[in-house]
């Protein structure tokens, strides 16, 4: 049995605020049990294009030395969000995951670019100022694989069909999903790529501002292997904890063996 805990925070724009009010969550989640511990998308700084150079930062700067420490101070697992990164003068949407001894274990730059446009209700696009990661990100913990994946990722479901074919129990977004597509697809998609692998699959939203610049959906979810919710939130600042039963999966994947009747004899199997 793993219990995760995923940390709703509220995100104002001091960076030191939000690395300190993090610490103080996670340490919270821990106290409760929690072996694995989730931040959002963007938990260091406001969510938007304006924002992301000017909060960027390396690789092992500031935002990662907190965080390991926060991992090894709480001793979790840690997947730690993202921050803006900036590498070889191009900007990254970036996750970096931590042992429960604070050593960097996993970074995942989110591969696809949040680039919308729905008519009326949301124009977005990432790509004019970030760049995408080119890796797929798998990470090893004694509680089993997890694969990580940021937003927008959650909409290819190739990524956690990947992930689970190559032994992963868990699927986990951090995602800032907004106010329009939230209530449309927020659920959904987690819902969907839990059923098609059968896996464990839980996204992690930053906690609404309505007087930020860009809305997040919040309701931090997870969902167990045959779809169906463990835990939830509504908008505001919370932690939200499910036990992750691994026997579960078993049990789905036994029930309704889809692993082992997929006709790669006229589809190609995306995880070769």
């Amino acid at each position: 049995m793993v219990k995760l805990a995923l940390v709703q925070l509220l995100v104002s724009s001091n960076k030191q605020q939000n690395l300190k009010r993090a610490a103080t969550l996670i340490k919270e989640a821990a106290n409760k049990g929690a072996n694995i511990v989730v931040l959002p998308e963007c938990f260091n700084s406001p969510y938007g294009i304006q924002y992301f150079e000017e909060y960027a930062e390396e690789l092992h700067g500031e935002t990662a030395r907190a965080l390991s420490a926060m991992a090894k101070e709480s001793n979790v697992y840690l997947i730690g969000g993202s921050f803006p990164e900036i590498q070889f003068g191009k900007y990254y949407n970036t996750c970096t995951i931590w042992n429960r001894v604070g050593e960097l274990i996993g970074t995942h730059r989110k591969v696809h670019l949040f680039d919308i446009d729905i008519p009326g209700k949301i124009t977005f696009q990432e790509s004019k100022v970030l760049s995408p990661g080119n890796e797929l990100t798998l990470v090893d913990t004694e509680h089993g694989t997890i694969g990580v994946g940021i937003c927008y990722d959650i909409r290819f479901p190739e990524m956690a069909m990947i992930a689970a074919r190559k032994g992963a129990f868990a699927m986990i977004y951090p995602g800032a999903f907004n106010t329009t597509t939230g209530p449309l697809h927020w659920e959904l998609l987690q819902r969907a790529r839990a059923v098609d692998n059968q896996m464990f699959v839980a996204a992690c939203s930053p906690a609404r501002d309505t007087s930020a610049t860009y809305h997040a959906w919040g309701h931090s979810t997870v969902v167990d292997p045959m779809g169906k919710v463990l835990a939830t939130t509504e908008e505001s600042e919370a932690i939200v904890e499910a036990e992750l039963d691994i026997e579960e999966m078993k049990n789905a994947r036994t029930s309704i063996p889809v692993s082992f009747q997929r006709r790669f004899d006229l589809y190609k199997n995306v995880a070769e």
